[in-house]
């Protein structure tokens, strides 16, 4: 995105907000009750690699709610209740999100003792076709292997559809690797156990009862089948705009070169189509390293709070800064499992990260209350978006250096430079200003409620302390004074 020339009259400014998407006060609130259509494909920004950019070369920061049953109904009854999937992207749109996990499942069921709950959730529907002959484990037709569920694909076509007209970017999910780890019954529950498949396929290779192999490239029919589904995943949505893959939700380590085989074949599979999609890897649940995710051939990560992360550094209390290696997505699903405040999405943001919650929602899947907190941290996730489109995000790096408080987004490129700063304490802080030239616009900015200040202008060329105007926590944004608010 190439910034505006410093002298410009008010309408081409007005014009010029519209175009690069640093909108006044009101188109911002027009953007957010009539959100535009995702465009894509996404890729990495060739610029700065902390972001992906859309077709039109702007950096696109991605923040967002994402829930268990958005593809795969989940519930105590059988069949489980359907999901309402409208209702959910309306959860999201009052919040201002623009991103969303697609969550699949590879048991029939879901035995939460293993999330300290006890619940017993039946799973539907499944990708396969349940078409017998002869009953699987629950009693009903085993599943073929080589034939797919129309309700299953179908779906998944619509909800994406359906997202990318909210202008929402989709994670779809291909596996599902915690589950058979820690949930009792899975494996039983698996299409790929011997007695649930008519297609002679046997994923547990060396008879522990655990299955754990299917995720191993152990077996090459098992693979091959694999291979197959992930091919009909690309068929049904590798022609949209706002899709990207993730191999396995929290699979073993163990299962690293599967993933990494995967995230080829994904690769491979797109590289003659007319559309390429990204392809993330997520943390390895239990005993994973980040190092793994880093080295892998995908193009975005999600990783664990701690492991492989220099110290004083954690992605959940103190994230690291962003250096491009991968597009990272910061997920509370693999930092807390459940948890986040507010405070950790502005942390993550002004790190270079993209921070996404896991979230509860209704409580229907997993029964854990709604904290006070979480309502603050869905908005702060709309609030950081609708900044981020405001600001030449392309050029901003994690910067913590030129901020007293350590947390610092910043483009320090003279007449261009622009700077913003997380005071997690509130109060002063002192931002090196040496690199800009001219005057800069400065607005102080509620991290709970998003509103904006405006404060005096400054002058870079040295070091300025600023005094936020309100107690409790604050976010300053200093930019080029024509990009201030009128």
């Amino acid at each position: 995105m190439r910034p505006m020339r410093v002298m410009m009259s008010l309408s081409a400014v007005l014009v010029a907000a519209l175009v690069v998407g640093w909108p006044t006060a009101a188109a911002g609130a027009d953007a957010a009750s009539a959100p535009a259509p995702a465009h894509g494909p996404l890729r990495v920004h060739p610029e700065n690699p902390r972001y992906f950019a859309d077709p039109s070369g702007r950096a696109v920061l991605l923040t967002g709610s994402h829930t268990w049953p958005s593809l795969v109904d989940m519930g105590p009854s059988d069949p489980p209740p359907r999901f309402d999937f409208g209702a959910y992207l309306d959860f999201l749109a009052k919040d201002g999100h623009n991103f969303v996990r697609l969550w699949t499942w590879e048991h029939v069921t879901w035995d939460t003792r293993g999330n300290r709950e006890k619940q017993h959730h039946h799973c539907a529907p499944m990708p396969y076709a349940r078409t017998g002959p002869g009953k699987a484990l629950d009693g009903k037709p085993r599943f073929d292997l080589t034939k797919y569920d129309a309700e299953y694909f179908g779906r998944l076509r619509t909800r994406v559809e359906a997202a990318g007209k909210r202008g929402i970017y989709v994670s779809v999910m291909l596996f599902e690797g915690w589950a058979m780890q820690h949930s009792p019954g899975a494996w039983e529950g698996h299409p790929l156990h011997p007695k649930n498949n008519v297609s002679g396929i046997n994923g547990d290779s060396n008879g522990d009862g655990k299955g754990l192999e299917v995720h191993e490239l152990v077996d090459p029919k098992v693979t091959a089948v694999q291979e197959a589904y992930v091919r009909k995943v690309i068929d049904t949505v590798g022609d949209l705009d706002n899709v990207l893959y993730e191999i396995s939700n929290e699979n073993h380590p163990p299962s690293t070169k599967w993933q990494y085989h995967m995230i080829e074949f994904i690769h491979a599979c797109e590289k003659t189509r007319p559309k390429q999609h990204p392809v993330g890897m997520t943390f390895q649940y239990k005993g994973g390293s980040n190092r793994t995710l880093f080295e892998s051939p995908a193009e975005w990560v999600s990783p664990n709070p701690s492991t492989d992360v220099t110290k004083p550094y954690s992605y959940r209390d103190n994230p690291p800064p962003a250096d491009g290696r991968k597009v990272v997505l910061t997920d509370t699903d693999h930092l807390w499992g459940i948890g986040g405040d507010y405070r950790w999405v502005w942390k993550s943001f002004l790190r270079g990260h993209n921070p996404i919650f896991m979230d509860p929602y209704d409580g229907q899947v997993l029964g854990l209350r709604q904290p006070e907190n979480w309502p603050a941290l869905r908005a702060a996730m709309g609030h950081a978006l609708r900044l981020s489109r405001r600001m030449n995000l392309a050029a901003m790096k994690p910067l913590g250096k030129l901020a007293s408080t350590g947390y610092c987004l910043a483009n320090p490129a003279k007449s261009k430079a622009e700077y913003l700063v997380y005071l997690p304490k509130g109060g002063k802080v002192t931002v090196d200003l040496s690199a800009a030239a001219g005057k800069l616009g400065v607005e102080w900015i509620d991290p709970k409620t998003g509103k904006a200040t405006k404060a005096e202008a400054v002058s870079g060329g040295g070091r300025r302390e600023f005094t936020a105007p309100f107690s409790g926590d604050a976010v300053l944004h200093i930019m080029p004074s024509y990009r201030s608010s009128p």
